[in-house]
């Protein structure tokens, strides 16, 4: 593997199934993973994001890059699972949300080519919560990759060129995902179900606040103090996972 690929990931973030409450898990889990990225000395950029009114994130897509963080984080993706009481909740009943994480190795220049006749470019104005107007101008870039069907989007920069870039990214680290899932599906089949898109489909973790209690369910351990690995804490469960999975 070349350095570059190993050094630089996309993460999507995104709500599952809890309507505000899952939106505001996901806000929770970029904050869990952007203090962890900062205690590593990795740099991390918003590159795509959809705020809820509340300051929840339906999406949140990161391009995180530093020192092995592929082989650290490439086991964080599937779908997360959290149990408490949310602030929205007036009569204190527990609630289980759910937000899937997407973990995707960047490709490197000669590993995905984009043929520019292969994209449609759109361009709109930038929108905050509620669907508001943020930007007069249109600074906000859909492309869609023709022959896959593929749309990606970016609006967080107020400049055109930045957000292209981005969503160009995001893009080639999707397209490249989709290779690598359908190439492994041909040579080995009864694999499906821990490769690719399978692979997130299944629940990974679950965060349960009354009991402080974080479980991994692939290798069956449990961990407390929920708050201290909410704040970043991770790498007593991302050593576990390097140490027991593939």
């Amino acid at each position: 593997m070349e350095k570059s690929e190993e050094n630089s990931i996309i993460m999507e973030i995104r709500a599952g199934t809890g309507g505000e409450e899952a939106a505001l898990f996901c806000k929770d889990l970029f904050r869990m993973y952007s203090k962890y990225a900062l205690a590593k000395g990795w740099k991390f950029q918003i590159l795509d994001e959809n705020q809820t009114e509340l300051g929840g994130f339906k999406q949140l897509i990161l391009k995180i890059e530093g020192e092995n963080v592929l082989s650290k984080m490439k086991y964080e993706g599937g779908v997360h699972r959290v149990q408490r009481i949310p602030k929205t909740e007036k009569s204190n009943r527990l609630h289980t949300s759910t937000a899937s994480v997407a973990v995707l190795q960047i490709p490197t220049p000669t590993q995905i080519k984009l043929n520019p006749s292969d994209l449609r470019m759109d361009f709109f104005k930038s929108s905050g919560p509620g669907g508001q107007y943020v930007n007069k101008r249109q600074t906000a870039i859909r492309i869609t990759h023709i022959p896959s069907g593929m749309v990606v989007s970016s609006q967080t920069s107020r400049n055109l060129e930045e957000n292209k870039k981005s969503a160009l990214s995001i893009l080639k680290a999707r397209l490249f995902e989709k290779e690598k899932t359908e190439a492994e599906s041909e040579i080995e089949e009864e694999r499906k179900t821990q490769i690719g898109k399978a692979m997130r489909a299944e629940k990974i973790r679950t965060y349960n606040f009354p009991q402080d209690r974080i479980t991994d369910h692939r290798v069956k351990k449990s961990w407390h103090n929920i708050e201290k690995i909410m704040a970043g804490n991770l790498d007593p469960l991302i050593n576990k996972l390097q140490k027991t999975l593939p």
